[in-house]
């Protein structure tokens, strides 16, 4: 079976009664390495074909459908089609002239890769794949269309009929069909790099760069491009064009790309509605690096990121609420807030439905009544939330509990992403056999919440480097040294991180130590957020590095005592968490 983005039921509200017969088609008499796109627009110029069909030993295919009798047509020239509808006669383009527009704007877009074009050969400087159009008439067949005069318009190989795609069709007639519109063949077919950069012209929001939200970059035609390209995988973006209202829960393992989900999300609800719309995540950090990158984005204004306990903060003033009493610990004081907030909204004082869309990010570290509060936050207009979660990475063990228990209504709408593009297989490798005994992958019901073991998409580099000194000075010393070679080898200090369990322990000698090493580096704390455009190492405890990622992280004295942390299996959770923050290069230190 095709692929189909978005998927077949996410779209079919969408799709008019012959694009939704031609879907069916495509889907059932075409082979799983056929990709097929309904209704996304290429490039930034914003026209929408509606099916793009591409095999990788054929080419590339654009299809204008149309629901057109031949009774309703009343005149149809080069460029012009005068159809008859209720509302009377209606002059619309000539929907061969549109497929062809849309044909050729995503030839341009490719013909500027110098590895997508032809060196040599009948087709030299081409693209090195055919690329065409047609057009699609479900209820026209094709003894009509010949009998008619519509053939001197609109090429006859370039036209389906209604008779040539019957459910009874048989595949290689129907697949005959599309690719006898190509011009030529192939001598080989493409390789899954040079697909993935067919992709990364034709669709820029499934780029992914060095940040996470790099899929909202436009892109720039002077920009040099890239030697390495990098996308959603189809599973990535497939989910990301489905994500339709209603509930929507995503578990994913660590690096997966759930927090790129939720970023294009944004920007397609950003689009959508008036309402705003509210991120939350634990971690104030992770809520502070995406505050940022939406707020570059133009996102700010319609589309607000909390920790969560800051936003029930805002809300018990927004709404004036009595907060806790004062002179409480921190851990007293933030559970009595919470508690706060949800007497407020139960009595109606905090106000339900506020926002058209809530996302949940790393809701694994979410209690389960604050998953029930925030459900309640979802105006019933759109009711749209959607959940990222990962259980191998709950550093808070909030226990095994269902979605429906807490108001969150996704049986059917959950998502699995098993594989790790985050990480090199080295890391990944490293990490997971380290915290194996705690990553045990355990099945659940469909409401329930899976603990998942993380697959390797196969990336490769260098084996994680693990230190053996007998002091915590010496591990900080030498990794200072290593972190002023990496720098000197071409790596910017921003790429690289020093992450710690407790600041007393290890978190002091570190920056100390850095320090007079002259390392620069940005102590990231309660008063000092993340600042990514320095150009410095990050110090940042274990707990805050959730969410977020860098091309080198450095791990002094990775394994405390038991005397120091006596729940062995949850230090081990967390410095997988920890471990899994390093795309390509990873030094960890064993206790002293």
């Amino acid at each position: 079976m095709a692929t189909l983005i978005p998927a077949l039921n996410s779209a079919l509200a969408k799709m008019e009664p012959g694009e939704k017969r031609l879907a069916y088609r495509l889907e059932a008499k075409l082979e799983e390495d056929y990709l097929l796109w309904f209704d996304v627009p290429v490039g930034t110029s914003g026209y929408h074909p509606d099916f793009i069909l591409f095999h990788p030993a054929r080419g590339l295919l654009i299809l204008e459908v149309k629901d057109w009798k031949r009774e309703t047509i009343q005149r149809l020239d080069k460029n012009r089609a005068t159809i008859l509808t209720q509302g009377g006669a209606k002059e619309t383009k000539n929907p061969f002239e549109q497929a062809r527009t849309y044909a050729q704007t995503a030839a341009n877009l490719m013909e500027k890769d110098p590895s997508l074009i032809q060196k040599g050969g009948q087709f030299h400087g081409g693209l090195i794949f055919p690329w065409s159009y047609g057009v699609v008439f479900p209820r026209i067949s094709r003894k009509v269309f010949n009998e008619s005069d519509m053939g001197a318009v609109l090429p006859p190989e370039r036209v389906i009929c209604q008779d040539e795609m019957v459910e009874s069709v048989e595949a290689e007639a129907f697949q005959r069909r599309l690719w006898e519109m190509l011009p030529w063949k192939p001598q080989r077919p493409l390789s899954l790099p040079q697909i993935d950069r067919i992709r990364w012209h034709l669709f820029p929001e499934v780029r992914v760069g060095g940040e996470q939200l790099d899929l909202f970059s436009e892109p720039n035609p002077e920009e040099t491009l890239p030697d390495l390209i990098r996308v959603m995988d189809l599973q990535q973006e497939q989910l990301a064009r489905s994500l339709g209202d209603g509930h929507r829960v995503i578990h994913g393992v660590a690096g997966s790309g759930k927090t790129m989900i939720l970023g294009y999300r944004c920007l397609h609800l950003a689009k959508a509605t008036n309402k705003p719309i509210l991120v939350l995540c634990f971690n104030r950090t992770l809520a502070d690096s995406l505050n940022r990158m939406l707020a570059e984005h133009g996102l700010s204004s319609q589309v607000l990121v909390r920790n969560f306990h800051k936003w029930c903060h805002e809300q018990l003033r927004q709404y004036h609420v009595e907060p806790p009493p004062r002179g409480l610990s921190p851990p007293d004081f933030f559970e009595q807030q919470v508690q706060c907030v949800i007497q407020a909204a139960d009595r109606g004082q905090i106000p339900q439905g506020q926002y058209g869309a809530v996302l949940v990010d790393e809701g694994h570290d979410f209690e389960t009544e604050w998953l029930k509060l925030i459900a309640q936050m979802v105006s019933p207009e759109t009711n749209s939330l959607l959940l990222l979660y990962d259980d191998a990475q709950n550093i808070y063990r909030n226990g095994k509990f269902s979605f429906k228990s807490v108001g969150i209504q996704a049986q059917g709408r959950t998502t699995i992403l098993r594989l790790n593009y985050r990480n090199t297989a080295e890391i990944l490798r490293f990490a997971y056999n380290f915290a194996r005994d705690v990553l045990t992958p355990e099945e659940a019901e469909e409401d329930g919440v899976p603990l998942l073991a993380p697959e390797s998409a196969g990336r490769h580099g260098p084996e994680p480097e693990l230190i053996r000194l007998p002091s915590l000075n010496e591990q900080v010393d030498y990794i200072a040294g290593r972190l002023k070679q990496l720098n000197d080898e071409g790596t910017p200090w921003r790429d690289m991180a020093l992450l710690y369990r407790n600041w007393g322990n290890v978190g002091k000698v570190a920056v100390t130590q850095l320090k007079a090493a002259g390392v620069p580096f940005q102590w990231v704390g309660k008063n000092s957020p993340l600042d990514t455009s320095e150009d410095s190492v990050k110090i940042i405890t274990y707990h805050s590095s959730k969410g977020l990622e860098f091309p080198v992280v450095t791990i002094p004295r990775a394994y405390p005592s038991k005397e120091e942390q006596p729940d062995e299996k949850e230090e081990m959770r967390l410095l997988y968490v920890a471990m899994t923050r390093a795309t390509d290069r990873l030094v960890v230190g064993e206790a002293p």
